[in-house]
């Protein structure tokens, strides 16, 4: 395993973290004796190969169900020093009861402390203000750390880049969870804010989030080649120093594996990379059109500003994915969560096209003429209920 300085932290972290997102039994609270015996098995095997392979840091969350209880059945069993275990509590607006909430992460996982404590989902103003203001919950967050039950506080995002470096740049928090991937690197200014605060930088879910890539479409598989799209992905990530970890989302003990063979390739990324890049970018312009793929985002209006509160960005962006590299899977799973993930996926779907005037909010954009159309085109592709490969169509 390789690991990075995780920023003023001083922890030395693995460039790959065991997220806890996808072994667990339920995304609700159970009773511990209604956890099956066969899927703690498979996570305690899960943790015990993390850790034989150097990743030492368990991440995990309040928000992910059964996680923490049965986490708390393997942790204590490795020596405490040897760990680094992350867990994170969303802000409301009773800090109390963000407190209370923590106590129970820390008696589900057996532990007296957690290394990095983050505050889960900055996603909006509104919860901004529930963590910074007096008695907020990064009060709650500093008492716990003088009691001894947290090291180091964070925070984790979903949220637009101008919440994102709000919260970087207020200098209050020693590490950031936070999206970037090759089909996503709308956040790069926040990595390089986080850098220059010397704060750590944890990338959430690449694999998943960064494009379903542990199902990758055939035409992923052949721009990628002779990496596979996930080693491709780690490997953009990891080239940039400015990112310390990647999360491995392992439902199994075998999913490490095609993620290690990153760390042999790391030394020629510079010979590696361009000309799997460079087939990507073509074949995005050869499909879409160089206009379009230049200037499809510019002046585009937020969600708030669109009539509808569609979003416009991300349909546009799951649209070019769909097209251009056959991501419908990926494509349909994001553009399906628009409408029902509140601030975690904000925004609506862009079935009521023929309800709403679009014209104003587009005035100011090169692609006004188009984009309704390809709005359009993403609802027929993308809000259907059948999921199909588009060679199939």
């Amino acid at each position: 395993m390789l690991y990075k300085r995780f920023g003023r932290t001083e922890l030395q972290m693995p460039v790959f973290s065991c997220g806890g997102m996808r072994y667990q039994y339920k995304w609700q609270d159970v009773t511990p004796g209604e956890i099956p015996t066969d899927n703690q098995e498979n996570l305690e095997a899960v943790i015990r190969r993390s850790v034989e392979l150097g990743i030492n840091h368990i991440e995990t969350a309040r928000g992910y169900g059964t996680s923490e209880m049965q986490l708390g059945k393997i942790l204590p069993q490795f020596p405490r020093e040897k760990l680094i275990v992350q867990t994170k509590v969303s802000p409301v607006a009773d800090s109390q009861k963000f407190r209370q909430t923590f106590e129970k992460s820390l008696a589900y996982l057996q532990l007296d402390y957690v290394d990095l404590f983050g505050l889960h989902g900055i996603n909006n103003a509104e919860i901004w203000d529930y963590s910074i203001r007096e008695g907020g919950c990064l009060e709650v967050a500093r008492q716990l750390q003088s009691e001894g039950k947290i090291k180091f506080i964070g925070f984790s995002t979903h949220a637009p880049l101008d919440i994102i470096l709000q919260a970087i740049n207020s200098n209050q928090f020693d590490y950031v969870n936070l999206h970037w991937y090759y089909i996503n690197r709308q956040n790069w200014a926040a990595i390089e804010a986080a850098n220059k605060l010397d704060m750590g930088v944890f990338i959430i879910s690449p694999s998943n989030k960064g494009g379903l890539l542990y199902q990758p479409s055939e035409k992923l598989v052949d721009l990628c080649a002779p990496l596979s799209p996930m080693v491709f992905n780690d490997l953009f990530c990891l080239s940039h120093p400015q990112v310390h970890t990647l999360s491995i989302g392992a439902a199994k003990p075998t999913d490490f594996d095609e993620h290690l063979k990153t760390l042999e390739l790391l030394d020629n990324a510079a010979e590696i990379l361009p000309q799997i890049i460079s087939r990507l970018e073509s074949e995005a312009v050869k499909i879409l059109g160089e206009d379009w793929v230049k200037t499809w985002e510019t002046n585009l209006p937020t969600w708030e500003e669109t009539p509808g509160e569609v979003n416009m960005r991300v349909i546009l962006w799951l649209l070019n994915l769909t097209l251009a590299y056959d991501m419908i899977d990926y494509g349909k799973m994001r553009y399906n969560l628009l409408g029902q993930a509140n601030h975690w996926f904000p925004g609506n779907r862009a079935d009521k096209l023929g309800e709403l005037d679009l014209r104003e909010c587009l005035v100011n954009s090169p692609q006004s003429e188009k984009i309704p159309q390809m709005l359009a085109k993403a609802q027929d592709i993308l809000g259907s209920a059948e999921i199909k490969r588009l060679s199939q169509e």
